[in-house]
């Protein structure tokens, strides 16, 4: 498996695991859906806006 490969199956992981944290998070469904279209349509900026300002973000 080349370098590319294994940087896939990492980025498939974190999205898995954004995906899940949105699913179990106490945001609306209507937020949920939100969420899960911007990791989905904008792979990494949309896993670090998440991660950042998303349900279930870190907070300061």
């Amino acid at each position: 498996m080349g370098d590319l490969g294994l940087l896939g199956l990492i980025h498939l992981a974190i999205w898995v695991y954004a995906v899940i944290q949105i699913f179990g998070s106490s945001a609306s469904t209507t937020e949920k859906v939100l969420w899960i279209i911007i990791v989905a349509a904008l792979p990494l900026i949309g896993i670090i806006a998440w991660y950042f300002m998303g349900p279930g973000s870190p907070k300061k």
